[in-house]
């Protein structure tokens, strides 16, 4: 009986050990951009706007989390949201429809977040639905850019600027684990 006792308070302490080194091997990374819609765009046409080369940083931030490229199982994008900085009063009604991809250097573009039926009412804040695809390669590499394909069901009197927000949840392995 006794050893049955050992026995399972290892086997306990063993899932409670792999739990917490697994919850220590997953951290996010945050990333920020912004883009102009103009206040020429027709209506309901779908128009295509790319923000600046966005530089990862991915190598440095897999150093402070203890880990390294080779070592990243995977790259899930946790969320993303469109905020109107300008004009201040500015609406996402003036959408209909909005899709974000992320392209880099020698791979093909990956749709990653999405909204549709964007209500008349939206508000300065978009939260846009997102993919669940594995994005490590792209965030791997020393820069990528986010693609963003709107159509607008609305005539804009001033130009829009959007500041795009955006998670990545990252799994990877520990240095030395």
């Amino acid at each position: 009986m006794k050893a049955i006792k050992i026995i399972l308070i290892l086997l306990i302490t063993s899932w409670i050990g792999c739990k917490k080194v697994k919850k220590l091997t997953t951290f996010t990374m945050d990333y920020q951009s912004t883009v102009i819609i103009p206040s020429s765009t027709g209506i309901n046409l779908p128009f295509n706007l790319f923000t600046p080369d966005m530089p990862s940083n991915s190598e440095a931030t897999f150093a402070v989390n203890d880990t390294r490229k080779d070592l990243i199982e995977q790259i899930k994008l946790n969320k993303l949201d469109l905020k109107i900085s300008s004009p201040q009063n500015g609406d996402f009604g003036f959408l209909k429809s909005i899709e974000i991809y992320i392209t880099a250097e020698g791979l093909a573009e990956e749709k990653i977040a999405w909204q549709n039926n964007i209500p008349d009412n939206a508000g300065n804040i978009l939260i846009l639905e997102t993919s669940q695809a594995d994005l490590k390669e792209y965030i791997k590499k020393e820069k990528f850019n986010l693609k963003v394909k709107t159509v607008t069901d609305q005539l804009m009197s001033k130009d829009h600027h959007i500041d795009i927000n955006s998670q990545f949840f990252v799994d990877a392995k520990v240095i030395g684990l």
